[in-house]
């Protein structure tokens, strides 16, 4: 049985987790999973995920690592506005989030991606990743019909961030640029909203199997790609 609290390293820390989970909130106001290991904890939050069996559209969630000032063992998910809630009232007064009393249901955090065996295979500029991103939301807000429900709101942004995004740098590759494992260009909306691009910075892309990682400095994007591709 876990604890009912963490104890975050520092007063940094419990702002940038609640930065994170305050931009989280902005894509999709649902949940978070948490998992402790020791000093480390991971937050994971969604960004695009199928919401129907055998719906051709791939997982992407976010990936924030904070430090703890003690070891913890925790694996559970959280609606992210008790996150915030308890987060906003520590202010810089305390490090110990208070977990919330009940968990919630979130269909995308079974989907575990693996912790070993990455493969660097790419590289993206930071600036090219928040161009792909703009360029998104620009086509999500041009899709959508006045007072748009949920629906036709999930059906838009699973089309268009679906889509694969621009062409990256090969590592050693003497051609230059090219396609990087079928990207989609959700994975760079996420990595621009969730505040993971610095300027002037770059993001590497890693393969495992059918998951890909872009991790910068600031964080990482996870994507599981939809059965369709042909991966495995």
């Amino acid at each position: 049985m876990h604890s009912d609290h963490l104890a975050l390293a520092d007063a940094e820390s419990v702002a940038d987790l609640h930065t994170f989970l305050t931009r989280a909130r902005a894509i999709e106001d649902g949940s978070a999973r948490l998992e402790a290991a020791g000093t480390a904890l991971g937050v994971y939050v969604p960004v695009l995920y199928p919401e129907a069996l055998g719906a051709t559209v791939p997982t992407i969630l976010g990936l924030r690592v904070a430090r703890l000032a003690e070891p913890a063992d925790l694996a559970a998910v959280y609606g992210l506005g008790a996150l915030t809630d308890r987060l906003a009232r520590m202010g810089g007064a305390s490090t110990e989030l208070s977990l919330p009393p009940v968990e919630a249901f979130a269909p995308w955090a079974g989907v575990a991606p693996p912790r070993r065996g990455w493969e660097r295979i790419a590289e993206y500029d930071d600036a090219l990743l928040r161009s792909v991103a703009e360029e998104g939301m620009r086509a999500v807000a041009g899709a959508l019909p006045e007072n748009a429900g949920k629906p036709v709101l999930a059906t838009v942004r699973s089309r268009i961030w679906s889509t694969p995004a621009a062409r990256a740098s090969v590592p050693g590759d003497p051609a230059g640029p090219a396609p990087a494992a079928e990207l989609p260009a959700g994975a760079a909306f996420a990595a621009h909203a969730l505040g993971f691009l610095a300027p002037g910075g770059a993001s590497a892309l890693f393969s495992a199997g059918r998951w890909l990682r872009l991790s910068s400095a600031h964080g990482h994007v996870l994507v599981r790609l939809a059965s369709s591709t042909g991966s495995k």
